[in-house]
């Protein structure tokens, strides 16, 4: 069993120990390489409006996603997302778990359009899901990054609500 529920001080430690080894290689986009532990909490935990963690029935985390303004400042509806599963949780259907309730959020959050970074779903389930919950691409940007699961796949998808 997956749960979804917003981040506690507490989920830091076991967060930051699966963040730090994808963020230390540099596979992310526009994430640099070697970033410190506070930069990365300030990221992930400081700046965003919403952070979610994933956890099994035990507790133990299993993946995080966040969701803030694409560029924080009065009317901006864009909401920027961004994802990470640890590498033991992965094929488990996380990152969809994820995307399901990140939209519906984000819709509680007032947000008419989502970005989606450091995509750790397939492209094309991410896809469905989202058009599933409301959401209809407008575009994508020529940007790409190599994820370790995935290879090359695109770094930032836009949508819209319907």
């Amino acid at each position: 069993m997956i749960r979804i529920r917003p981040y506690q001080p507490d989920d830091w430690p076991a967060m930051w120990e699966f963040m730090a080894p994808v963020l230390h290689a540099g596979t992310t986009y526009a994430v640099p390489r070697g970033i410190s532990e506070s930069d990365a909490y300030r990221m992930w935990v400081e700046l965003p409006r919403a952070v979610r963690v994933a956890e099994d029935a035990a507790g133990k985390v299993l993946g995080t996603y966040y969701l803030k303004p694409n560029q924080p400042g009065p009317g901006d509806h864009v909401c920027n997302c961004g994802y990470l599963v640890a590498e033991h949780a992965r094929g488990q259907g996380i990152a969809g778990r994820m995307c399901q309730d990140s939209l519906g959020l984000a819709r509680e959050l007032g947000f008419t359009a989502m970005q989606y970074n450091i995509v750790v779903a397939t492209n094309e389930v991410a896809i469905r899901l989202w058009q599933k919950y409301g959401f209809s691409i407008v575009g994508t940007l020529p940007c790409a990054f190599r994820h370790p699961e995935q290879g090359l796949v695109d770094a930032h998808i836009m949508y819209r609500l319907l």
